[in-house]
C-alpha cells in the first residue's frame, strides 16, 4: 500500500490518483463523499454518531507546474510547494500532459562555466530549467506539453539495505493517508464510540486549502493530524529528536498550532500504557492542516502525529517502518477512547 500511494502523481491541484488509491484500499470499509476542492472523505461508522474524528492526511506532494516553454523547447516553472533550489539540478522528472507523461530533467549552468563566485551562490530558481530533449518549442507542443501541466518528481518506492527503512517520494504526507488507512482496516469488526472520517485533503503544500474545505462539510469533534514528522538523526541534527525507529513524534507546538492539552495528555497517556515507544516533537518552522481545522467553527480539539521522516520537501525521503506501525497501533488505540464523556472534557 505504501508503494501504491507514494509512486503516483499527486501535487497540489492534481491529487485525483491519490484518492483513487484511497478508495481501492477502503473498498467496502467506509462510504466515500468529496468537498469541492477534490478532498477525499472516508467515512467509518461507530456504535455512535458523535462524537465525530476527523484524521486529515494531506494527499499532495510538493512539485513543479509548467509556466511557459523558451523558443528552444526548455520547460520554465513555478514550484508548488517549499524546496530550497540546491536540491532541485539534475533530479529526472515527469510532466503529465494531455497525451502523457513526458520525462525530463531539471537543468542549470554547468559548474564549468560558472566563475568562483558564481559556485558560491544559491541557485536562482529563474535560472532553472527542464530539458525534455526536443529541438524547439513546436515539438514541445506536438508532445502535449502546454502551461498549467504538473510536473511530479522521479523517485520509486525502495526497500532500502536493512528493509525496515523506506525510501520514496510523497512521504509528505502519503504517509498520513496511509495512516488513516490503516487504522479504519485495523478497526474493522471492533466498536469504536464514535464516527470516524479519514480526509485525503488537498492543496496542504499550497496553503492547507483542502483543509479549510473538509473541515466545514465535517464539523468534527475532535481531529488527529496525521502527518510526517521531521527527523533529525542525520549529522548536523539534534540526535535525540525525532530519531528513526524509536516511535511516532506527538507534536507540543507548531507554528499554525498550540494542541489541545487534554488530548495531547490522552495520547501520551495511551502510549505509556500499551507500551508505544513515541517521541516529542517541537516544529517552529512549519505548519500542517491543523491550522484551519482547530478554528473551525467554535474550536476543534486538535494534535498533530507524525511518523519521522527524513528529507522531506526533496525528491526522496526515508522512513522507518516500525515508526509507521507503531503510529498505526497509536492512532488506533485513542480512537477506540473517543466517546463523548472523554470528548467532552476537552473542552472544559
Amino acid at each position: 500500500m505504501l508503494q501504491r500511494l507514494t509512486d503516483v502523481s499527486g501535487v497540489p491541484g492534481y491529487e485525483s490518483e491519490v484518492a483513487e488509491v484511497i478508495r481501492k484500499e477502503l473498498a467496502g470499509l467506509a462510504t466515500f463523499s468529496y468537498d469541492k476542492l477534490g478532498s477525499i472523505i472516508c467515512e467509518k461508522k461507530g456504535s455512535s454518531a458523535s462524537p465525530k474524528i476527523m484524521l486529515p492526511g494531506h494527499m499532495d506532494e510538493v512539485g513543479f507546474m509548467v509556466t511557459r516553454i523558451t523558443e528552444e523547447g526548455f520547460i520554465k516553472f513555478t514550484m508548488l510547494g517549499g524546496w530550497l533550489t540546491q536540491y532541485m539540478p539534475a533530479h529526472r522528472v515527469i510532466i503529465k500532459t494531455n497525451k502523457g507523461d513526458v520525462s525530463g530533467i531539471i537543468g542549470a549552468k554547468p559548474i564549468h562555466l560558472m566563475s568562483e563566485e558564481e559556485r558560491k551562490k544559491v541557485l536562482d530558481k529563474k535560472d532553472l530549467f527542464i530539458d525534455i530533449g526536443v529541438k524547439d518549442n513546436k515539438d514541445a507542443a506536438k508532445i502535449g506539453v502546454r502551461p498549467g501541466d504538473p510536473i511530479i518528481p522521479v523517485a520509486p518506492f525502495t526497500q532500502m539495505a536493512n528493509p525496515d527503512y523506506l525510501m520514496a517520494k510523497a512521504w509528505d504526507d502519503r504517509i498520513g493517508c496511509a495512516l488513516f488507512i490503516d487504522v479504519i482496516k485495523a478497526l474493522k469488526g471492533k466498536k469504536h464510540p464514535n464516527t470516524l472520517y479519514g480526509v485525503g485533503t488537498v492543496q496542504e503544500e499550497v496553503g492547507t486549502r483542502g483543509a479549510h474545505t473538509a473541515v466545514r462539510k465535517i464539523n468534527p469533534d475532535v481531529a488527529l493530524v496525521c502527518e510526517v514528522g521531521i527527523a533529525q538523526d542525520t549529522p548536523g541534527g539534534e540526535k535525540d529528536v525525532g530519531v528513526l525507529g524509536k516511535g511516532p513524534q506527538i507534536t507540543i507546538y507548531d507554528r499554525g498550532m498550540i494542541p489541545n492539552l487534554g488530548l495531547r495528555d490522552l495520547i501520551i497517556d495511551t502510549a505509556e500504557q500499551k507500551r508505544i515507544p513515541y517521541q516529542i516533537q517541537s516544529l517552529e518552522g512549519g505548519s500542517t492542516d491543523g491550522g484551519p481545522i482547530h478554528i473551525n467553527a467554535q474550536g476543534v480539539p486538535c494534535i498533530y502525529l507524525g511518523v519521522p521522516a527524513r528529507y522531506i520537501h526533496c525528491h526522496s525521503g526515508i522512513i522507518h517502518k516500525a515508526d509507521y506501525d507503531n503510529t498505526v497501533r497509536l492512532i488506533t488505540e485513542v480512537v477506540l477512547k473517543l466517546d463523548a464523556k472523554t470528548v467532552g472534557r476537552f473542552t472544559k
